[in-house]
């Protein structure tokens, strides 16, 4: 899933690239922490553990109680940038993600505990799901009486209308894993089946829905991966009666315990309690709080400065996707008092300069690049020790197969670059000269690094063309197969814990298309036709020892992106904030369990 981010990459479950968008990690207590240390590898490696599946009963609510809740109050929220869709079906980035969890819901989620540990449920669905035919057939059966906004009870019907709509030309920016598994690789489900709206389903040997509360897949291999696909905010249900096409985006419907009041484009959005959420319903949400008022254009700095002084509507304040700015850490970590308001964690993206392969075809010039970059400070422009560290690797530490000591590009002894190594190469290449087109987004953070990145470059004899992209749409921009440009940097991290949900949308050549999420625009025979093998291993150990090995040939091979740095989460609420947790499935702030202490 991407991030978006300076916020920080842009999830799966995902977890975009701006600012600082994210999703996942390791949580701390209710009461914050406070003893002034950095998330490591360490934690990383715990987030790397299978989700465990969970039973009908685990999948019943209320959800548990929060200690010492209380009901009553709205939150406030501060964010950089908009949100880059509601509409559920384009979310892959890592705030609309996060939104999605106060107001909607899908077939599954999960539950967590306090150490991080993840359960996926029934959300929508009685359980998990029920699978057969070796794990090609997979069952749902909807829950009683769950209702919209509107108040229209939830059916089969919405449920089969949620996943044809994905399939519509109008739907470019959420996740593929689904319908990529009933129709086809790459972007071969998008001719199999056009879409709901002119009158056609999905066959019922593909999707079928035999009564009002019965949705079954039908898959051509084996998916155990399933329920953890469907807990992602990209398959959220849209209900069909309410589905408004391409205008959806602005004013989507609500399942969830929150819906959307007020939104003003670039502004603000507005959350208030949806009167047919059914507590009993959801194991997972609460609904402590009246609302929540989210306002726009608060970078981290303000953020950070505006909570700490906590007056105000501040003392009831989260962050959702914003950081504890890089100039307010030092004073963060050396007040007890202000951690004890704090959440961390260690997210699962990394942060990467793509070359765009269309454009960049010399590899030494890529290599040389990928050597130039000052990794060491690019993650202190973007909270320091706590808001990150230099990458070795494409594969974040929370991946499993990640391995610590595999360091392609020597980080490990030149963590801020090797300049006269990439000088050689430029040299070799003959590149001299050459103008290199970069684009960032417009975010305080993104603004710092480019300049790093500008003045590295020119070190090793490049012709940098910076190119600023509005935050908002930044993966709409390098989301483009024609985007013009040569390099530029987004965040990855894994949906669930495999790599499965990594290399394939970001490497497969298959997936070449607009709103895509291969932005190297890699298309390598054997990466190609490796990742079909690979995804086909229904051994979990002999599949991430596959994905390993993969990583090492395309980072040795093609080099189609330099790995920068890692991403940690380190955020600051408001002392009457209560419930504070970091949550691995979203790399933030838990928002589903939040309340106002008075």
């Amino acid at each position: 899933m991407s991030i978006l981010s300076s916020r920080r990459g842009r999830t799966a479950v995902v977890a975009v690239a701006a600012g600082a968008l994210a999703l996942a990690g390791c949580s701390s207590n209710d009461s914050g922490n406070g003893n002034g240390k950095s998330k490591g590898k360490k934690e990383a490696a715990a987030q790397s553990a299978a989700v465990k599946m969970g039973t009908a009963a685990d999948s019943t609510g209320p959800a548990e109680e929060v200690t010492g809740a209380k009901p009553g109050g709205t939150i406030q929220v501060y964010e950089e940038d908009d949100f880059s869709h509601l509409d559920p079906g384009q979310i892959y980035v890592s705030d609309a993600g996060l939104l999605s969890k106060l107001i909607f819901r899908g077939l599954t989620t999960y539950k967590e505990d306090d150490k991080g540990g993840l359960t996926v449920v029934g959300d929508l669905a009685t359980d998990p799901g029920k699978l057969s035919d070796g794990g090609k057939t997979w069952t749902y059966t909807l829950k009683d009486g769950i209702k919209d906004e509107n108040g229209h009870v939830i059916d089969s019907a919405d449920i089969r209308h949620t996943f044809e709509r994905l399939y519509d030309p109008l739907i470019t920016d959420g996740p593929s894993f689904i319908q990529q598994w009933l129709s086809g690789t790459g972007t071969a489900y998008r001719k199999a089946y056009a879409g709901p709206y002119k009158g056609k389903h999905l066959p019922d040997t593909v999707l079928a829905t035999p009564d009002d509360k019965t949705i079954v897949f039908h898959f051509k291999d084996a998916q155990p991966d399933l329920p953890q696909a469907l807990a992602m905010a990209g398959y959220s249900v849209v209900p069909e009666k309410t589905d408004t096409k391409a205008k959806y985006d602005t004013k989507p419907v609500a399942v969830g315990p929150y819906k959307i009041s007020e939104f003003k484009a670039g502004k603000s959005v507005k959350l208030v309690k949806n009167a047919n959420w059914d507590p009993k319903s959801d194991a997972m949400r609460h609904q402590y709080v009246d609302g929540f008022n989210i306002e726009i254009n608060h970078d981290d700095e303000d953020q950070t400065k505006t909570i700490l002084a906590d007056r105000g509507d501040a003392k009831n304040s989260i962050m959702m996707t914003g950081q504890v700015a890089t100039t307010q850490v030092q004073k963060v970590v050396s007040d007890p008092a202000a951690m004890k308001r704090t959440i961390q964690g260690y997210a699962p993206y990394v942060w990467q300069m793509n070359f765009n392969m269309d454009r960049i075809k010399d590899k030494k010039l890529r290599d040389a690049i990928t050597y130039a970059m000052p990794s060491t400070a690019m993650y202190k422009t973007d909270g320091g020790a706590y808001g990150g560290e230099v990458a070795n690797s494409l594969m974040s530490p929370t991946t499993p197969g990640y391995q610590k000591d595999y360091d392609p590009f020597d980080r490990s002894k030149k963590p801020n670059g090797d300049i006269e190594k990439a000088k050689k190469l430029i040299e070799e290449a003959g590149a001299k000269g050459k103008k290199i087109v970069y684009a960032y987004a417009n975010t305080p953070v993104r603004q710092q690094q480019a300049v790093l990145v500008e003045n590295a470059l020119g070190k090793i004899g490049l012709d940098v063309q910076k190119k600023e992209i509005d935050a908002a749409t930044w993966y709409e921009q390098v989301g483009k197969v024609q985007n013009g440009f040569d390099i530029y940097m987004t965040g990855w991290g894994q949906d669930w814990p495999s790599a499965a949900t990594v290399f394939p949308p970001l490497y497969d050549g298959k997936q070449i298309q607009d709103g895509a999420s291969n932005y190297a625009h890699i298309n390598d025979d054997h990466v190609n036709s490796e990742i079909q093998r690979i995804l086909k291993i229904t051994d979990t150990a002999e599949a991430t020892k596959a994905w390993t090995a993969l990583n090492q040939y395309i980072s040795e091979k093609i080099n189609p992106a330099a790995p920068i740095y890692y991403t940690k989460t380190f955020q600051i609420a408001g002392t009457n904030v209560g419930g504070l947790r970091y949550s691995t499935v979203t790399s933030y702030t838990d928002p589903t369990r939040v309340f106002l202490k008075s």
